[in-house]
């Protein structure tokens, strides 16, 4: 019985910082919604020039699973709890990027406001950041066709994240698999318009997944190249710091070879931030696992049982070697139960809060729309030096 209020322990002491953490979003949800009649009388430009400017951006594919939450999300949070009062915090929803795949227009519509609320629930806080739609200011695309002229199609070639785009828009195994043909420009010259969304707030830090790295070389490459050929008393463009935010790999609760992913046909194999309790508990009752007598944290030889730890070790805030061997003599069935708890418990608050959230269009809008205007201070100083340079001012 020891062991098993050990494996508790974590849970009991979750709960109690969990409990705060609704109310704190409840504060922040009315602050601001009782804030916009105000928003426009006062606008709130952003007067002194920040130590660092960290920037990074989300595609709107609607309801994010955990490992969403665990990896970027999360990490967005703790940059913004951990940013230095100088330090200008920019998160935007990349509308532009979604387009290089097929979409529907009205499940796009409906994905760009669910991910904002998704932002503001999870603790996201827009005085603090700015945070708004790409699609909203159209320096980028003026600023990636302008880049595009300057890119050798060298470079771009030597850019692989396409094809493990397709390969996960069509399901496939392998990226050998995919078909070039199916490539289209908007896709291939989509790391153009990720340095643009970059250089245009003269980001010095951009927080990525290791899958984009290569896209951040380019975009170092482009600005240098830039400043080189465009001189003038000073280069106009930092180069960006690539920053590697530690996050919990995730992996499908049915393939726990492959990562948690919505585009995976089988619905069982992810857990979304809007999933009920049940609907939590039924799928993590059915993760794949094995038939090996106790529980030990091997990615390798249990990738099953290795991914349950890695989610209750993230939801609960704990190492996940520790949590393995506060499970090893118990089975599958206690360590599936303490992680649904665990997941219920880590999800509940947000998802509350986005329920609420997503249902107040006027404060959604209020939200980007003040958050674009401030993304636009910042741009429009960058296009005047840009246009300057290039004899188109």
């Amino acid at each position: 019985m020891s062991v098993c209020r050990l494996a508790r322990s974590p849970l009991a002491t979750l709960r109690t910082t969990q409990s705060a953490r609704p109310a704190a979003r409840d504060f922040l949800f009315n602050r601001h919604f009782s804030q916009t009649s105000d928003i426009a009388k006062h606008p709130q430009p952003p007067e002194t020039f920040p130590s660092r400017v960290i920037l990074s951006g989300i595609q709107p594919t609607g309801i994010p699973h955990l490992g969403n939450y665990l990896g970027a999300l999360s990490n967005w949070v703790k940059l913004q709890r951990s940013a230095a009062p100088g330090d200008e915090l920019l998160f935007s929803i990349v509308g532009w990027h979604a387009l290089t795949l097929p979409q529907d227009p009205a499940a796009l519509l409906a994905a760009r406001n669910d991910m904002l609320a998704v932002l503001l629930a999870i603790g996201i806080d827009p005085d603090r950041s700015i945070v708004f739609h790409q699609d909203h200011n159209p320096h980028h695309t003026e600023l990636c066709w302008i880049l595009s002229c300057i890119t050798p199609m060298g470079k771009l070639r030597r850019m692989t994240t396409w094809k493990s785009r397709l390969a996960a828009a069509r399901n496939s195994g392998s990226e050998d698999e995919v078909d070039e043909s199916l490539l289209n420009a908007g896709l291939f010259m989509y790391p153009v318009l990720q340095a643009a969304d970059v250089l245009i707030y003269k980001a010095t830090h951009v927080p990525v997944g290791e899958d984009q790295q290569q896209h951040m070389e380019l975009t170092r490459d482009l600005a240098d190249i830039f400043n080189r050929t465009f001189k003038g008393t000073s280069p106009v463009f930092p180069l960006p710091n690539y920053v590697n935010t530690p996050s919990k790999r995730i992996l499908s609760l049915k393939d726990p070879t492959a990562k948690m992913s919505k585009s995976s046909p089988d619905v069982q194999s992810r857990i979304l931030l809007t999933d009920t309790a049940p609907q939590i508990q039924s799928k993590v009752r059915a993760a794949v696992t094995d038939s090996i007598h106790g529980i030990t944290y091997d990615p390798e030889g249990r990738p099953g049982t290795s991914n349950l730890l890695t989610i209750l070790a993230a939801c609960t805030d704990s190492d996940v070697t520790q949590v393995a061997k506060t499970y090893e003599t118990h089975g599958h069935g206690i360590l599936k139960r303490d992680v649904a708890e665990a997941v219920e418990e880590f999800l509940k608050g947000p998802r509350a809060t986005f329920d609420r959230i997503r249902r107040e269009k006027a404060y959604l809008d209020e939200v980007a729309r003040r958050g674009v205007a401030r993304a636009i201070v910042h741009s429009e100083r960058t296009m005047v030096e840009v246009r300057t340079r290039l004899g188109l001012a």
